[in-house]
């Protein structure tokens, strides 16, 4: 028992001290979103071959907070932007994301995201939409949206349905995508 008390007391000491907070000081956004997708200059001793050519498929499955931008969209426009701001062409940037769970609600149109959040917008309807206008997919779990009441023609233009995330990252593997772990 006297072995694993000072492991204890560690654990304790470090679940008990404040996280470090972010310096987002060197973060800047663009150079294609220039309202989303902050990014930093990074010293890297991984070189992105001239010619990189980007397929890469994300998963969200949670909604965003009250008010605020889903945390994983934001990631697709932070991906485009710091690649291309490192020499990859946009047109050889690839990306979809597949949403399920909570995350369905986030692409709601904004008739049907009023419906469901006494009348308030969807902060992510301009991001999604512009992520759209770059050739981002948005594809739905078609079983995540039956579960939560959600038809088809609620989603904003443009977002895709699927039978299901799993028919869909498949599909999206059987492409080249392949999946972002984050």
């Amino acid at each position: 028992m006297r072995i694993f008390a000072p492991l204890t007391a560690l654990a304790i000491a470090i679940t008990a001290t404040p996280a470090m907070s972010q310096d987002m000081s060197k973060f800047e956004k663009g150079p294609v979103f220039t309202e989303y997708g902050p990014h930093a200059a990074v010293e890297s001793d991984v070189t992105i071959p001239q010619g990189s050519f980007f397929k890469v498929a994300f998963d969200a499955s949670d909604a965003a907070e009250e008010g605020k931008i889903n945390r994983k969209f934001e990631s697709l426009a932070r991906f485009i932007n710091m690649h291309v701001a490192n020499g990859v062409p946009e047109k050889n940037i690839h990306l979809a994301i597949v949403l399920h769970g909570g995350a369905v609600q986030d692409v709601l149109s904004d008739e049907a995201y009023g419906k469901r959040h006494d009348g308030a917008a969807n902060v992510n309807a301009d991001l999604v939409r512009q992520l759209l206008a770059h050739n981002v997919r948005f594809i739905v779990c078609g079983q995540s949206a039956t579960a939560s009441g959600i038809d088809k023609s609620e989603l904003m233009e443009g977002v895709e349905m699927a039978l299901s995330a799993m028919t869909a990252h498949a599909l999206l593997q059987h492409e080249g995508f392949t999946t972002n772990p984050f």
